[in-house]
Order: C-alpha cells, then sequence, then structure tokens
C-alpha cells in the first residue's frame, strides 16, 4: 500500500520547482492533491496532467496570495472538491510552499516590495493555516517551506531572510498549538535548488561550481531532494517528529 493512500494533499505554489516535485511525489504516494497555483493555469494543468497520466489524482486551483481574499479562494475550491471526494468534507495534508524572493539589499528594499514579499510568504501561510484547521483532520500533517537562510547570513536577499525566520517561528508554535491534535507540524530549509527561479544565474559554469562548492554533497539540489523530504514528513512514519527545522541544503557553507 503507498503511504499517502486515501489522503488529499493541498500544496501551494505546485505549478513549478520545488512544489511541482512536492505535489508529483505526494500523487505518487497515493494522495489526491490539490495544486495551487498564482498564476500559470497552463503550467498548474500541466502538472495535474502529469499525476493523472501516472494514475494519480489532481486538481488545480487558483489564487493570488498578495492579500486573505486569495486565501479565501483556495479555501472556496478546497470544499468544493473535499465536499465530492471526502468523507467528511475533510483534508490530510496542507503544503505551505508558495514564496516569492528578489535579490535586493537591504539599500535597495522599498516598502512596496517589503510588503509584498511579507504578504506573500508569510501572512498567506498564516491565514492558510487559520482558515483550514477546521477543514484538517486530528493527525494531520503541515509542512511549511522555510529556507537555509534562517542558518546561513545571505544579506543581499534581507526581506525575503527575514519571511522564512517567521515561517520557522511560526512552525514552532504551531506544533506545540496542534500537538493535542496530533497534527505534526515541521519545516523543511532548501539550499540552492535547481528551479526556474534560480536558472538565470545557475545554469552558467560558474553558477554550477559555485553552489557545488557551497555544498558538502559536491553536487547542486534537486525538487525531488525536497519532495522526499517533505513525503516522509507527510507520511505515518514521522509521526513523532515535530516542531523541527529540517536542513535540507545539503551541508551548505559546513
Amino acid at each position: 500500500m503507498k503511504s499517502l493512500e486515501g489522503k488529499i494533499a493541498l500544496v501551494t505554489g505546485a505549478s513549478r520547482g520545488i512544489g511541482k516535485g512536492i505535489a508529483l511525489r505526494l500523487a505518487k504516494e497515493g494522495a489526491r492533491v490539490a495544486v495551487h497555483y498564482g498564476g500559470n493555469h497552463t503550467a498548474a494543468e500541466e502538472v495535474v496532467q502529469s499525476i493523472t497520466a501516472q494514475g494519480g489524482q489532481a486538481f488545480s486551483i487558483g489564487a493570488k496570495l498578495e492579500s486573505v481574499a486569495g486565501v479565501r479562494q483556495i479555501i472556496a475550491a478546497l470544499q468544493e472538491d473535499l465536499s465530492r471526494t471526502s468523507p467528511d468534507g475533510r483534508f490530510d495534508i496542507l503544503v505551505n510552499n508558495a514564496g516569492i524572493g528578489t535579490s535586493q539589499t537591504m539599500e535597495e528594499t522599498t516598502e512596496e516590495s517589503f510588503d509584498e514579499i511579507f504578504a506573500v510568504n508569510v501572512k498567506a501561510p498564516f491565514f492558510l493555516v487559520q482558515q483550514t484547521l477546521p477543514l484538517l483532520r486530528d493527525g494531520g500533517r503541515i509542512i511549511n517551506i522555510s529556507s537555509g537562510v534562517t542558518r546561513i547570513a545571505y544579506p543581499h536577499i534581507m526581506s525575503y531572510n527575514l519571511t522564512k525566520g517567521a515561517i520557522n517561528t511560526f512552525t514552532l508554535h504551531l506544533a506545540a498549538l496542534l500537538g493535542p491534535r496530533r497534527i505534526t507540524v515541521n519545516a523543511v530549509l532548501p539550499g540552492i535548488v535547481d528551479t526556474d527561479v534560480n536558472a538565470s544565474w545557475l545554469h552558467t559554469p560558474e553558477g554550477q561550481q559555485h553552489a557545488k562548492e557551497m555544498s558538502a554533497l559536491g553536487r547542486v539540489g534537486q525538487p525531488d531532494d525536497i519532495a522526499d523530504i517533505v513525503a516522509f514528513l507527510a507520511s505515518e512514519d514521522s509521526r513523532w517528529v515535530t516542531g523541527q527545522m529540517i536542513d535540507a541544503t545539503g551541508g551548505s557553507h559546513l
């Protein structure tokens, strides 16, 4: 039996990169996956089609996450699907993966860009958890995608780093809050991962060399490296793990 057979998962920002990898991996383990996307409907549908072509179950949800209105859109679409596919109208796994970030130093950061990144990276996950808790089954899973920059000083993306520090704190307190419901809450902290967000600099000889030198394992991270960890945290095998920040940087800057 697959480890997530009969489970229902919501993965935000799942149309590309790490989120896509997570959606595909959870579906492979038997979960029905809600593939959230912010703007690229075509990419999200391609993920859904990849899952269904392999015998899995998935559907897409489109919503911008700059405001709580977007969160409400996700909840409404999720509830509509749950009303048809879930016996009790609930789901099991929430992966807060969606996020934005720009390469801006402290001096370059504007109030507008600061507010936008906090809205998407912190405000949206907070209110998404708040409003899905009544729908999340006891014994469920919340997995937040944070970043290795909370351990490694990386000052040229300062506001992004701050948002991920907030996610780590959120994870810790949520784990304590939801423990009585047997809901585990953990964060995964990727390092440099080969996604289209990093492609402009990573797909150069210099970028590859730089990334490999940062890792103790001597290679560039792949979406599957992160997705496999998320699949473990979503499974029953991780039942005694909660409130943890799982470093997934390949030993960067050890």
